[in-house]
């Protein structure tokens, strides 16, 4: 029991930190698109105000996004296939 504790211990914070990683990764990937999207066709009389707004606009469409839900992934699969194995080995 005392290792079962220990690997979770250990899983949560190796989980942890390739979510935490993975979420700054993907958040600065969609930045950059969004700016390469504003300096490739910025509209008329545009000003570095109205280029915030859109990256910003664009930056909170994505926190609602599956591509932001589909990292939480990275915890909760592993959690789910351990216990999954953990049944099948002990009760199946």
């Amino acid at each position: 029991m005392i290792g079962f504790l220990r690997l979770l211990v250990f899983w949560s914070a190796f989980a942890a930190i390739a979510y935490w990683s993975l979420l700054i990764y993907s958040r600065s990937v969609r930045r950059e698109a969004l700016e390469k999207q504003w300096d490739a066709d910025p509209p008329e009389g545009a000003t570095d105000a109205m280029r915030r707004a859109f990256i910003e606009e664009g930056m909170s469409a994505y926190e609602g996004s599956l591509r932001r839900k589909l990292l939480w992934g990275v915890v909760v699969l592993p959690f789910l296939a351990i216990g999954t194995l953990l049944y099948l080995v002990n009760y199946a």
